[in-house]
């Protein structure tokens, strides 16, 4: 895998993980052979192997057994770690589904891994920070005093790794816009359809994070005494709705 040269910094890439007769075959286990869940709810659906995601602590559930890896999913476990993953979740987006801007907790897990298959579709990254000011104290070109959003688009094409960390895993929220169709940054408008995705957790050993990121990460705002509300977790247990940015699964 090679690093893009881009901001966020420590987004990791690599272009056909798998061949195209590789990932028909997943297709076709993934539409005749999983039992899905028949709630649809906002769109995506979700699988989960190793432990399960718990969506109101944003990490592993305890309670829950760990469930074993199928023989479809081992030649697709990513080797960088040297070791398999601790939770992996397999998504069914259909076209116009999403997924909202977040970050996966800190403290619960360390680097993260998403292959894509299927139908192409179209990731934002996005940063808030602090707007620049000119040498004479004034207003910047950008504003002045208060915050900025910086975004960035990255394509996640059919067959790709891709691997967050550093900045990107940890100051940079990533999410997926419910629409019917992107448009590249070629002018092109590319229809969505059916996509899947498989994303790979390693649980961070201890549960702790020292990025300092008070707007995103859970430690440095259990440190600072802040607790945050988020819609979704009074009740969008898929975590579709619109709300904050904040930590959720990815």
């Amino acid at each position: 895998m090679e690093e893009l040269p881009i901001e966020p910094r420590g987004l990791f890439w690599q272009d056909d993980f798998i061949t195209p007769e590789h990932e028909a075959r997943l297709i076709d286990i993934f539409r005749h052979e999983l039992e899905w869940p028949t709630d649809r709810g906002a769109g995506r659906l979700s699988l989960h192997y190793g432990y399960t995601f718990d969506y109101k602590t944003f990490g592993v559930d305890p309670a829950v057994p760990f469930r074993a890896f199928p023989e479809w999913l081992r030649p697709l476990i990513p080797t960088r770690e040297g070791r398999d993953p601790d939770q992996v979740c397999l998504q069914h987006y259909p076209p116009g589904a999403g997924i909202p801007p977040h970050v996966d907790t800190h403290s619960a897990y360390d680097q993260l891994y998403a292959l894509s298959l299927g139908s192409g579709v179209v990731m934002q990254f996005a940063r808030v920070r602090a707007k620049a000011k000119t040498a004479e104290g004034g207003e910047g070109e950008d504003g002045g005093e208060g915050e900025e959003k910086e975004t960035v688009e990255v394509d996640l094409t059919p067959r790709s790794m891709l691997q967050m960390s550093g900045d990107s895993r940890l100051h940079w929220t990533h999410g997926i816009r419910k629409r019917k169709t992107d448009t590249l940054k070629d002018g092109t408008v590319r229809r969505r359809e059916d996509r899947w995705s498989i994303t790979y957790r390693w649980v961070r050993e201890p549960a702790v994070c020292e990025c300092g990121d008070v707007r995103l990460c859970d430690t440095a705002q259990r440190r600072a005494g802040i607790e945050r509300e988020y819609r979704w977790k009074k009740g969008d247990a898929d975590g579709e709705k619109k709300g904050e940015e904040g930590v959720k699964e990815g």
